[in-house]
């Protein structure tokens, strides 16, 4: 048995503590909470019964799901990565609220989820009410462009977690689908055409190895603009993240049926897309059917990166991959590119032991 220790107070201590003491601002988060309610409450549905600062959401189940005979509730949660420290470092933290909701918009869009709401988790050695703000305003133009209601959220100061300067951004998102319209992939065949939907750069993956290759390898400033690019390389690794989401409806609206979807995230081309293919099939993707921009090729030439592995790190241009029957695919290039996307033919589903070739 360990020998119990009793505390022994002489006298009373001199100083008084608060809880500020310790490091945490609780008038801060209050600031917060001020600040961002009108942003929020501008993403709000019908269907949303609580307002900012109830301890839980409360959202009316039935009003969502009355046009549903059988719905699917589909889920997801992540974080925005190591791309929040590009955002510390050039003190840019605009387009991290966007990052998050549309990056887990896309992840249950693969299943072809109407997404719903989101729930956001923002914490940091010393909250900046201003930063804050500026990424819940992200959050909140995010979900307003896809029909989603901001429904919550948390906020922390943890001194002793987070080194100065560190942010932590992390999100999980709700949707909905009815039974009969779940994409899972089952139904790709040989001969499905692949289309690759264009990125706005590295999204949120890949950025622990561009951040050694700039800053380390090349010594290179964030603030220096290569040649080719069209703005500075902090302003092009901090490109948000696109939902693809409005493409999608279009795509919907208009008849064409996808048999299939891969996120393209972290694992690139490589462990993506086998998530959604069928056993025995395999897509081959042609290289140069699609715009690479400048960022891949300045990080490839840097670290003497091998093709293999920078589609394994990066997503290489194309955020989403769809698949979808070959007579469906002109028709299916014309509503994407009228929703607003950039978007290509990229490759084809073949009889194959391996997942994906890049010819």
């Amino acid at each position: 048995m360990g020998k119990r220790i009793g505390l022994k107070m002489e006298s009373k201590p001199t100083q008084t503590f608060n809880y500020a003491d310790a490091g945490v601002d609780i008038d801060a988060g209050n600031e917060v909470v001020q600040r961002i309610k009108s942003d929020v409450r501008s993403t709000f549905q019908p269907y949303v019964m609580a307002d900012i600062g109830s301890f839980g959401s409360m959202i009316n189940l039935k009003q969502i799901l009355t046009d549903y005979d059988e719905p699917i509730m589909i889920q997801s949660i992540d974080g925005v990565g190591t791309k929040v420290t590009v955002a510390s470092m050039t003190g840019n933290y605009a387009g991290l609220g966007k990052d998050i909701v549309n990056h887990c918009t896309d992840d249950i869009l693969v299943h072809g989820a109407k997404p719903i709401s989101f729930l956001d988790y923002v914490a940091s050695q010393k909250l900046s009410p201003d930063v804050v703000a500026s990424i819940v305003r992200g959050m909140s133009e995010a979900c307003r462009e896809s029909g989603i209601s901001l429904v919550g959220g948390e906020t922390a100061e943890m001194p002793p977690t987070y080194q100065p300067g560190e942010i932590d951004i992390a999100g999980c998102i709700t949707g909905v689908v009815e039974k009969s319209e779940l994409i899972t992939g089952a139904t790709i065949q040989p001969g499905d055409i692949a289309l690759g939907l264009h990125s706005s750069g590295l999204h949120t993956n890949g950025y622990s190895l561009a951040r050694k290759l700039i800053l380390e390898v090349a010594d290179l400033s964030l603030d220096s603009t290569p040649e080719g690019f069209e703005q500075n390389i902090g302003d092009t690794l901090l490109a948000p993240h696109v939902s693809y989401y409005p493409a999608f409806s279009a795509v919907r609206e208009n008849g064409i049926a996808i048999q299939g979807m891969a996120h393209i995230t972290g694992g690139g081309f490589w462990d993506n897309i086998p998530r959604t293919l069928p056993e025995s099939l395999g897509v081959s993707i042609k290289l140069g059917s699609w715009p690479v921009q400048p960022i891949f090729e300045l990080l490839q030439k840097i670290g003497n990166v091998s093709r293999d592995e920078m589609y394994r790190t990066f997503n290489m241009g194309i955020g989403m991959v769809w698949f979808i029957r070959p007579e469906m695919v002109e028709m299916g290039l014309n509503v994407i590119q009228q929703a607003g996307f950039g978007v290509s033919q990229i490759g084809a589903v073949t009889e194959s032991d391996q997942p994906v070739e890049l010819i």
